[in-house]
């Protein structure tokens, strides 16, 4: 009998390993005590931060979740695993959750928003719940017909397995200890602040319906994601800092390997998106329209006037969300809405 699909309704965004191996490497890193610290295992550390962040952003991130480029074959294999190596689950798993994710950004369907959870639970809390371990990789049919592909999500952890494995013999204990233990942990975190700081700290410059924001130093942590308003705006871009002072050191790596016909046809946003001059598709409308009529809904004062005015919704709108030229449109629809 065919085993019915999981329901993914409550599930969201970047994918945390299962609640036993997470702790595990966490406690793992306190064996420094007994290993101690060395210079070689630092330095291995340092690398494998930088070589495995790459996995997450131009692997798990840019290509399995949003395929802003493309690549060969033997490429992507490698991209997954050096993605799996950071022991966040498969890159089915990871891409089937996270395009979810834009579906439901910030709205209570989406598990780790701080907007509705608060900033500890979107950060670490959410991972701890049972329903989250959930997988499916129905929404990912594009990579799910590889058969390689299928045998890294149904061995996850192997390529963390080998790493680990790989750093004893490199630089003995500290090698395992300081090298894999220790990176993986700071690149858990350093992924993690995407779906925590990133939706509460920072700028905005698009509309997107969302709490995504703009943060220079998450964007010097995770090698370019710290972009995340930019992102939202334009999830196929391969560039994430839109503008040429946004540091976004994964696609400075996928430039150079398109010089040498390893990755190709890297996605680039529309210069009047950039430039915040294109009109919202009608969902986004749909959706600001909603909230901006919700937040009249609460105040009383507004609610009691005689007449709601559409000067009046744009005030409210400015003080919500970016410029944008569809703003006369969300406020006509508001107030449709409320009326």
């Amino acid at each position: 009998m065919a085993r019915p699909a999981p329901d993914l309704r409550d599930e969201d965004d970047i994918i945390y390993p299962n609640t036993i191996p997470f702790v595990l490497v966490h406690l793992a890193c306190v064996a420094v005590v007994w290993s101690g610290i060395t210079w070689p295992a630092v330095g291995l550390g340092v690398l494998l931060y930088v070589v495995r962040m790459f996995g997450v952003t131009a692997g798990y991130h840019r290509y399995f979740s949003h395929r802003s480029y493309r690549t060969s074959r033997w490429f992507r294999l490698v991209l997954a695993w050096v993605a799996q190596s950071t022991s966040q689950k498969s890159v089915l798993w990871w891409a089937a959750i996270h395009r979810r994710h834009h579906k439901h950004s910030d709205t209570e369907a989406d598990v780790h928003s701080p907007r509705h959870q608060g900033l500890l639970y979107s950060h670490l809390g959410w991972i701890f719940d049972r329903k989250n371990h959930r997988t499916a990789v129905e929404p990912v049919p594009d990579f799910a017909r590889y058969p390689e592909l299928r045998f890294l999500h149904r061995a996850e952890q192997l390529p963390a397995l080998v790493l680990a494995g790989a750093c004893l013999v490199v630089a003995g204990w500290p090698g395992l200890v300081v090298g894999f233990f220790w990176s993986t942990v700071l690149l858990y975190h350093g992924t993690f602040f995407i779906n925590s700081l990133a939706h509460v700290q920072g700028s905005q410059r698009y509309v997107t319906a969302d709490d995504s924001r703009n943060n220079w130093w998450l964007s010097l942590v995770t090698m370019g994601e710290g972009w995340h308003n930019n992102h939202h705006a334009y999830p196929r871009s391969a560039r994430q800092g839109f503008r040429w002072y946004e540091f976004d050191a994964t696609f400075y790596i996928l430039k150079a390997l398109s010089w040498a016909g390893v990755v190709w046809d890297l996605g680039t946003p529309p210069a009047d998106l950039v430039r915040n001059e294109r009109p919202l598709p009608r969902s986004t409308i749909e959706r600001l329209a909603r909230q901006l009529a919700a937040s009249v809904a609460r105040d009383p004062v507004q609610m009691r006037s005689p007449e709601l005015t559409l000067d009046a919704l744009r005030d409210r709108a400015r003080r919500m969300i970016p410029p944008t030229p569809s703003l006369d449109d969300i406020c006509a629809r508001a107030r449709a809405l409320i009326a």
